[in-house]
């Protein structure tokens, strides 16, 4: 069983300061790269199903949470407002109320629904340090989040296409989904109170479950009560670490109560003004969590397209530095990652077990630096054999590419 924050230590990706605060971690140069190939694939699959990105700030005045009602609902949460003259401005909660600015700065017509609008950006939570865990529970959180702008009768196509992206994007990481819930309300006051809009989105939501799946058979799913947002039901994707803990990573809500709150509309067929529907959507969710998740599914040991280093070469003597440092320079030209590990770092022996994780080890001696060879070790302790580097370099570049689990697939 496997611990991120102990693993994300050993393996210099993340840490903490005093001095920069409780569950505020920094990203060191490997979990940074981590992280970025992380964003980047979330941006790539989004862009592929029609999103658009774009920018907003982190933070808001607090004029813009009280419209959204996460003032009222979700005050608790927030960290406390900051005086700007005669403004209160605060750090973000949640982006949701930026992309319903970003909607409402542009008239729209019918005929550019859906809008899906996606951001990977920085949201804060005045979590108490008693919670407060690696990268699961942070005080600053890096969120994948979207948030698409359809008609009525798009919303539950829309909210179906996201848990298919969800789908694929959990099986090129290699995430396994532990169950589905439908969150529902419960008992209290933290919920906007209009049960009309909470039966109506709960109901799209349920058939949104009941006609995906394979074949549009259907997901099974259970019903929380108490676990909805303030503002409306919504579907979570729960996994479930090494220790069997469970946490929600990816979720799609179906919302009628922010485009009210902000007055958002399209223009019809009929040229009249329509209330939009707001489809909010999270791939990966925060992006410490995903990668906190990532770190324990895979001890470390991440797929080729993920590592931090891809590639090592190990020279045994000094003589065949040049040619190793050659290899990297290749591979790198080929997008990889890939670095030295020369005799200076130690013997060879002691030097492959410090790359144990890296899912390629190239030995290059006397023998292979003449012939243009690399003698090849795997991560799961395979020796396909001296090959030349220019075939090497080949299989890494498409095993990234197609983000495979193997790593020397048969020919």
């Amino acid at each position: 069983m496997h611990d991120h924050r102990k693993l994300g230590r050993e393996l210099d990706l993340f840490d903490t300061d005093p001095l920069m605060g409780a569950g505020l971690p920094y990203w060191l140069p490997d979990g940074a790269i981590v992280r970025h190939t992380l964003e980047e694939y979330v941006r790539e699959a989004e862009r592929a199903a029609g999103y658009r990105h774009v920018y907003s700030p982190v933070l808001g005045k607090r004029d813009l949470y009280e419209i959204s009602g996460h003032w009222d609902h979700y005050r608790e949460d927030m960290f406390p407002p900051m005086d700007l003259g005669a403004e209160q401005v605060v750090l973000r909660p949640s982006l949701c109320p930026h992309h319903a600015l970003v909607y409402r700065s542009r008239s729209h017509s019918y005929r550019e629904l859906p809008l899906r609008i996606a951001e990977l950006g920085g949201m804060y939570r005045a979590e108490l340090s008693g919670v407060l865990g690696g990268l699961t529970r942070v005080r600053a959180i890096q969120l994948n989040d979207a948030h698409i702008f359809c008609t009525l009768e798009q919303a539950v196509e829309e909210a179906r296409a996201a848990l298919a992206l969800i789908a694929r994007a959990y099986a090129d990481l290699g995430i396994r989904a532990s169950r589905y819930r439908l969150s529902l309300p419960g008992e209290g006051g933290k919920y906007v109170a209009d049960p009309r809009l909470w039966r109506r989105a709960t109901a799209l939501l349920r058939e949104v479950l009941d006609s995906s799946g394979i074949d549009g058979s259907g997901i099974d799913y259970e019903a929380a009560e108490g676990e909805a947002a303030f503002y409306g039901p919504k579907i979570d994707v729960q996994i479930t670490d090494p220790a069997g803990r469970e946490s929600t990573l990816s979720t799609v809500q179906i919302d009628f109560h922010q485009p009210e709150r902000f007055d958002l509309h399209y223009i019809g067929p009929d040229g009249a003004k329509h209330r939009p529907v707001m489809v909010h959507r999270s791939v990966i969710g925060s992006v410490e969590r995903a990668v906190a998740h990532l770190l324990e599914e895979h001890g470390g040991a991440f797929p080729t397209w993920l590592a931090p280093v891809q590639l090592v070469v190990l020279p045994i003597a000094q003589a065949q530095e040049e040619r190793a440092h050659e290899v990297v320079r290749r591979a790198v030209a080929r997008g990889l990652r890939a670095e030295v590990s020369g005799p200076g770092d130690g013997t060879l022996g002691a030097r492959v077990r410090a790359a144990r994780l890296v899912p390629y080890q190239a030995v290059i001696g006397d023998r292979e630096a003449d012939a243009g060879l690399a003698a090849v070790r795997l991560r799961d302790g395979r020796r396909p054999g001296a090959v030349p580097v220019a075939e090497l370099l080949e299989r890494i570049a498409a095993r990234a590419a197609d983000r495979g689990a193997e790593l020397w697939p048969a020919a």
